[in-house]
């Protein structure tokens, strides 16, 4: 499996790869800290640590072998030049319309806060209604509260943040885990260590292979 470079996003998606990469005999080669480039104890196989949203961009252009990235990153990015053979079943949410619950429909266009704007545009269109998207990067629950935004797009994990502020789930749009994720001339220019790659991952998790993106 050496010569491979896997890119893993920051935050939950790290801390949930790392105990089953560890599974396959694949951990950090001390610690993390704030290196962002990571060996690992089996040689020449190394972790990069980037933002969530990198990801497909940094496996796409081949600077990663391989990456492992929430449903959500890219349904919103897009899969060119990407393989996604497995769902790794990790870091599970729900992508969700959340807003007051029985609060009435706006009389003009929808106005919806989000920072999945592609997903967003397309759950609307196909539906047939008019919405005006609002990007915003975080606290997204806010917007409904000082009438920035009718309702949001966003993660729903526990609901506590939600009900927290009055706010609730209104509707299901996907359910998202991580994805394991391949650059397409790494799949052919380093078929077996990629292969051996997915086979341990999907005998670790106990699932299934996807279509290809």
């Amino acid at each position: 499996m050496s010569g491979l470079r896997i890119a893993v996003s920051k935050g939950r998606i790290l801390d949930e790869t790392l105990p089953l990469l560890a599974r396959i005999g694949i951990a950090p080669a001390g610690e993390i800290g704030r290196r962002l480039i990571v060996d690992t104890t089996v040689p020449g196989v190394q972790l990069i640590i980037i933002r969530a949203t990198d990801v497909p961009t940094y496996v796409a252009y081949g600077a990663a072998d391989a990456g492992i990235a929430g449903k959500d990153v890219l349904l919103e990015h897009g899969g060119e030049g990407l393989y996604e053979p497995l769902d790794l079943g990790i870091a599970r949410c729900r992508l969700m319309v959340c807003g007051y619950p029985d609060a009435p429909l706006p009389a003009s266009r929808l106005r919806v806060a989000t920072k999945y704007l592609n997903i967003t545009q397309r759950y609307y269109a196909e539906r047939g209604v008019q919405a005006e998207l609002i990007k915003l990067y975080g606290s997204m629950e806010l917007a409904p509260l000082v009438g920035l935004a009718d309702c949001i797009v966003d993660l729903v994990d526990t609901g506590n943040t939600l009900r927290a502020n009055g706010l609730a789930p209104l509707e299901h749009i996907a359910d998202i885990s991580s994805r394991l994720v391949v650059n397409r001339a790494s799949m052919k220019l380093k078929l077996p260590a990629v292969e051996r790659l997915i086979g341990d991952l999907r005998a670790a998790t106990g699932e299934g292979a996807d279509a290809p993106a």
